[in-house]
């Protein structure tokens, strides 16, 4: 399955670094989502990618936009990056990588001739309503949070 602009964002509920669980649904009709899928905790573009959207974080908000950041990393490793990096928004646990799939995001990569299932860094824009507004597929980290944020700016 995979997702594309103008239709509905799939609606999942997953644990966040905390331990409570949210839905995408919660956010319906209060706030544009920044919905983001990037590999793996602690690595060096996700640490960049994240400390990115934590440095632009007070901008998202000033456009309604709360960021939600998805990846395979249990709950502990989360709460153990988020801590580390001061993450003001909330990492979500996609263990069995079921939201990846229903996003389109979960593929065959290719490292140094090695060939394994990963995540594609991805992000939607979700409207109020659940639309997707926009995607970006195998994102590259310098410029994309920048990238994002102007994109939501156009929109208002």
């Amino acid at each position: 399955m995979t997702t594309e602009k103008g239709q509905k964002a799939p609606d999942f509920k997953l644990k966040t670094q905390d331990g409570s669980e949210v839905s995408l649904s919660d956010f319906k009709g209060k706030k544009q989502v920044v919905l983001y899928f990037y590999p793996k905790d602690m690595t060096p573009g996700c640490t960049t990618q994240a400390c990115d959207f934590r440095d632009h974080h007070e901008s998202f908000e000033e456009l309604d936009a709360v960021i939600l950041g998805i990846s395979p990393d249990p709950e502990e490793k989360h709460k153990k990056f988020a801590d580390k990096h001061d993450l003001p928004f909330t990492l979500l646990v996609d263990e069995d990588h079921k939201v990846a799939e229903d996003y389109g995001v979960w593929q065959l990569k290719k490292t140094f001739g090695k060939e394994y299932m990963g995540i594609v860094r991805s992000t939607f824009a979700i409207d109020k309503d659940g639309t997707i507004l926009n995607e970006w597929r195998g994102v590259r980290v310098k410029g994309h949070v920048e990238e994002t944020l102007q994109y939501l700016r156009d929109q208002n």
